[in-house]
């Protein structure tokens, strides 16, 4: 698997000088098989970069085929979306896994056709879309097949609501997306279900949004420090942990103490095994 990172930040794009060298786009990753499949993971405004890229290829012919996973609906997450040119060519073909409340498809689909609404958006309604776009609600704890890949994926705290995390392996390696997690409690271990969920990932790419001390007027906002993000991976033993979902507010000097304040903090608590890599923009990791 090759996974590369179109966007990195959290609640809303961060442009700008401060922040040219992890990227300034939020959340949107894709993952591609040995064999060429495409899943898509969350579509932030990075995603508008990922299609002009995709346009190059088979996507600009009306011939693409790719899975969207869809962690939750916050605006972070979905934005890119009514940018996203692949989905204006007919003939390319989209399925979107996310959380459907009660397992419902429609009550996605309507959250999805909401921004849309002319109010927020010129293009209306999903129908404007040529691509297929068919919606689909994520099956938690029960693995299914997308883009010849395995996911699996389970909800976890995300402020007042649930996010969900996936588990993506192919030929007995495995990554583990888990973006916008929160304990509510402050120093709270990871759950043993989460644990579980991580156990062994070749690669877990986790929220680490704060600084603790930045965290604790903002616990409600349902994010993690790169200590949670840190606990997580060593608790469940996993090869690699990626730093993810920066703050806004945080320039390209304060994610650089981040990450080696993270380091520090693997290495004085059993982790100096676990590789550390900070997502950055535009950057592709290959397990």
């Amino acid at each position: 698997m090759k996974i590369r990172f179109w966007g990195v930040r959290g609640s809303i794009p961060a442009p700008g000088p401060d922040t040219n060298r992890y990227g300034g786009n939020t959340s949107c990753v894709s993952v591609t098989s040995d064999s060429g499949g495409l899943i898509i993971i969350d579509m932030g405004t990075g995603l508008m970069h990922l299609g002009n890229t995709l346009m190059g290829r088979e996507f600009g012919k009306g011939q693409g085929k790719a899975s969207i996973l869809l962690s939750h609906t916050h605006w972070d997450h979905i934005q890119g979306l009514g940018f996203f040119a692949p989905v204006f060519i007919g003939g390319n073909q989209f399925a979107v896994w996310g959380p459907g409340p009660y397992g419902s498809a429609e009550m996605l689909e309507d959250i999805l056709e909401g921004q849309m609404d002319p109010n927020f958006s010129p293009l209306q309604t999903l129908k404007n879309f040529s691509a297929t776009f068919e919606v689909k609600a994520a099956p938690c704890g029960a693995p299914f097949q997308a883009e010849g890949l395995t996911v699996t994926c389970r909800e976890h705290p995300h402020g007042a609501t649930t996010a969900l995390a996936f588990r993506i392996e192919e030929g007995g390696k495995s990554f583990v997306y888990a973006s916008d997690v929160g304990q509510p409690d402050e120093g709270a271990p990871p759950t043993p279900e989460a644990v579980e969920f991580y156990r062994g990932a070749d690669v877990l790419l986790h929220d680490t949004t704060y600084f603790p001390h930045n965290q604790l007027n903002r616990r409600n906002r349902g994010f993690s420090t790169y200590e949670d993000a840190a606990a997580a991976a060593i608790a469940a033993k996993v090869k690699r942990l990626v730093t993810f979902h920066y703050d806004q507010d945080y320039t390209d000097d304060d994610v650089d103490a981040l990450v080696s304040a993270c380091r520090s903090w693997l290495d004085a608590h059993g982790g100096k095994e676990i590789e550390l890599v900070p997502a950055r923009e535009g950057e592709e990791i290959t397990i």
